[in-house]
């Protein structure tokens, strides 16, 4: 156990006085009355995913908080250590002491993100292949990582005692990697529940502000939690400009659906104050198709969506944040995830969880190192193209849904991928793979026979050095042969020129002429 001492309290700032929720509220109003969208369904319906996102296809999550402090099992540990018979209740007695003189309030200024350095951490993900990046701004745990005004339970204030979000957010722009933020916040209505009968930290009123109502959760938020909700939205929004707002789950609950339609109006007028195009993700159905972007947490799809997705992971199978004792999923792993979502119209999100000193573990950057490998030689079949009119062929298929990575998703050296790009005088038609069984490739969706492509293939070249490569189309499949130099255990990308064929002439009797 750590060495007890009677708590020393004098970090605690103090208690932030809210008086401006009307004016907030109202300002919050003038800003959807004078722009283009009113929330309503209706008007929303009108929103469009942006060309940046649309053509980025991959982004890093960053999970960062107090959690990463005991880094024990899950990101989770704040709600799981006020309950009785849990394993996380049981570590921190162990670890930390009683939770009457030691609760979650305390690991905070222990988050000294001694060691961060936001332009080092944003080269790494630009390594990695990036287009974009989505800081969380606050989790369920009420601290915040950014300099949120209504509370004192943030970065700024206690632990780093700077602005993390911030930091990030400007070497992002300053790397060319556009900005996100994530909320988490409407989980904290419930997120410390589990205290409420357990002799702990949380029955005292002076740290209130932090754990928030603790309140049961099929019980509705009330309208002072929504209220604040809203008004810390707009605070992310406007201090820091992220052209992608990601929430989290139980935005879904009734109570917020007004509450949605003003934080949408709200961020698309302001993004078009600013001229910039942005995108907000939900998931399961707390918006209506068309009024922002699906998304599904480690999960896939059985096939192509007829609107852009969004697919979130993490390196992790087992945390979101840092741990100790992650089970990290293979590079593998994480390129099947990839090459199969964007097949599929959608966008890999992938997450990483830096430690309480600010810095990435090794062995995620050295998993981002190896995605950014595989990148750097096929992106180009990855980035700006759109899905083909199938995604792929070969036994290996993604589950369909939320949280279906429990069970490891590898393709195989028979599984193959299909993205598409349209220029103004050549289609290019890539083929991806992430192992192959070795240098003779068969494309069988590609035979000869096929009525899935009619447009004649002119070359065939390998992405990464652009080698025009030998190729045969016969009935049963296009036949490809691997440069000798190639390991076929890193798997390929090909580019497929594609060529119209002749379009028979016609006859202009009246002109006597012949048009194409």
């Amino acid at each position: 156990m750590h060495e007890q001492t009677l708590p020393d309290l004098s970090w605690v700032p103090p208690r932030v006085a809210i008086t401006d929720t009307a004016d907030e509220l109202a300002r919050i109003d003038e800003v959807i009355r004078r722009g283009p969208f009113d929330d309503t369904w209706e008007s929303l319906r009108g929103f469009e995913p942006p060309e940046w996102f649309t053509q980025a296809k991959f982004g890093i999550f960053v999970h960062w908080g107090a959690y990463a402090v005991p880094a024990h099992r899950t990101e989770w540990y704040a709600r799981l250590m006020y309950r009785e018979g849990s394993a996380e209740h049981a570590h921190h007695r162990e670890t930390w002491g009683e939770l009457t003189e030691f609760g979650y309030k305390d690991f905070l200024p222990k988050l000294d993100f001694a060691n961060f350095d936001a332009d080092a951490m944003v080269a790494t993900f630009r390594r990695a292949g990036a287009r974009f990046v989505v800081p969380v701004a606050e989790h369920h745990d009420g601290f915040t990582m950014y300099d949120e005004p209504r509370t004192r339970w943030k970065a700024p204030l206690i632990g780093p005692k700077r602005d993390p979000f911030g930091e990030l957010a400007d070497a992002c722009r300053n790397q060319s990697l556009v900005v996100g933020a994530s909320s988490h916040r409407a989980e904290n209505w419930f997120f410390y529940n589990s205290g409420r009968g357990t002799a702990s930290d949380l029955q005292d009123p002076r740290w209130s502000d932090l754990y928030g109502p603790a309140a049961r959760q099929e019980v509705h938020p009330d309208p002072e939690f929504l209220e604040d909700w809203l008004i810390r939205t707009t605070h992310i929004i406007d201090q820091y400009r992220p052209q992608l707002l990601w929430f989290d789950w139980w935005i879904e609950s009734p109570g917020f659906e007004p509450y949605l339609r003003k934080i949408a109006a709200y961020y698309y007028n302001r993004a078009a104050e600013w001229g910039r195009g942005v995108v907000l993700h939900y998931k399961y159905d707390a918006f209506p198709a068309g009024t922002a972007v699906f998304d599904v947490e480690r999960g896939g799809s059985s096939g192509i969506r007829s609107r852009p997705w969004q697919n979130d992971t993490s390196v992790s199978r087992n945390a979101w944040g840092y741990i100790d004792g992650h089970d990290y999923k293979q590079p593998r792993e994480l390129l099947s995830d990839l090459v199969d979502v964007v097949s599929k119209n959608g966008c890999l999100l992938l997450n990483v969880g830096p430690k309480a000193d600010g810095t990435l573990p090794e062995e995620e950057v050295r998993l981002l190192e190896q995605v950014g490998a595989w990148l750097a030689r096929n992106g180009e079949g990855i980035y700006g193209t759109s899905p083909w009119t199938v995604y792929g062929e070969g036994p290996g298929s993604s589950l369909s849904g939320s949280f279906t990575d429990g069970t490891p998703f590898e393709l195989g050296t028979e599984d193959l991928r299909f993205t598409y790009r349209t220029n103004t005088d050549v289609d290019y038609l890539y083929v991806l793979s992430v192992q192959a069984a070795g240098h003779d490739v068969a494309v069988r969706t590609l035979s000869a026979d096929t009525k899935l492509l009619e447009d004649h293939i002119e070359t065939v070249q390998l992405l990464g050095t652009m080698e025009h490569l030998e190729h045969t189309r016969d009935r049963d499949a296009l036949r490809v042969r691997l440069p000798q130099h190639v390991d076929p255990g890193d798997g390929f990308g090909l580019r497929i020129t594609l060529t119209k064929p002749p379009r028979p002439q016609r006859r202009d009797y009246l002109h006597n002429a012949t048009t194409p």
